[in-house]
């Protein structure tokens, strides 16, 4: 079994939002994972593509490699919140100035698995680029369940933060009040002893 074999992301949650222009410059600076030689951002409208150029040269063109989808939106961001300053107690009303502000584009990773990271051939690796941005992001969170080297294990970044997390088994929701959808294997009368 080769070492890719053994690297797997089982589930992922993604809430995490970024200025775009902090994000590009991440990914300028970025060390990636042993497997990715670069990652390359595309913009297609409201969408932002970033996807793993593979090290390996041999890797057909036409396997596509894993990237990590996100949405773009413009968000207006303050100098100062404006809630605080409204807040604040003012000797003349008057006098108030308008609150600085600018519109910012950011990149928006949310949502499950199959909606944030995509393609299997470097899948981990990009997981991996993705937490990254996770612990760069002040906003938002990345919760996940990965595989390496047969061990499970467990992410949770919060706000730019690692947190400790922990793997729970627990039973789903087929496991109880399933009724007669399911068969009843002790009172089957195809099945005799």
């Amino acid at each position: 079994m080769s070492t890719e074999d053994s690297r797997h992301v089982y589930r992922l949650h993604s809430t995490l939002e970024l200025p775009l222009e902090d994000l590009r410059e991440h990914i300028d600076d970025a060390a990636f994972p042993d497997g990715i030689d670069d990652v390359e951002i595309t913009r297609r409208n409201n969408t932002l593509i970033l996807k793993a150029v593979a090290e390996d040269q041999s890797v057909s063109k036409y396997t596509p490699s894993a990237q990590l989808k996100a949405s773009v939106t413009e968000n207006r961001v303050y100098e100062e919140d404006p809630d605080e300053r409204r807040n604040s107690f003012r000797w003349d009303e008057e006098e108030e100035d308008e609150i600085e502000s600018e519109l910012v584009e950011f990149a928006a990773f949310k949502g499950d698995r199959e909606t944030v990271l995509q393609n299997s051939l470097l899948q981990y690796e990009m997981f991996l680029v993705l937490c990254e941005i996770a612990e760069a992001a002040e906003k938002g969170t990345l919760t996940a369940i990965s595989e390496h080297d047969g061990d499970l294990e467990a992410t949770r970044i919060v706000e730019g933060e690692p947190r400790p997390a922990n793997i729970e088994v627990v039973e789903g929701p087929r496991d109880h009040g399933s009724g007669d959808s399911g068969v009843n294997w002790r009172d089957n009368k195809f099945i005799t002893d």
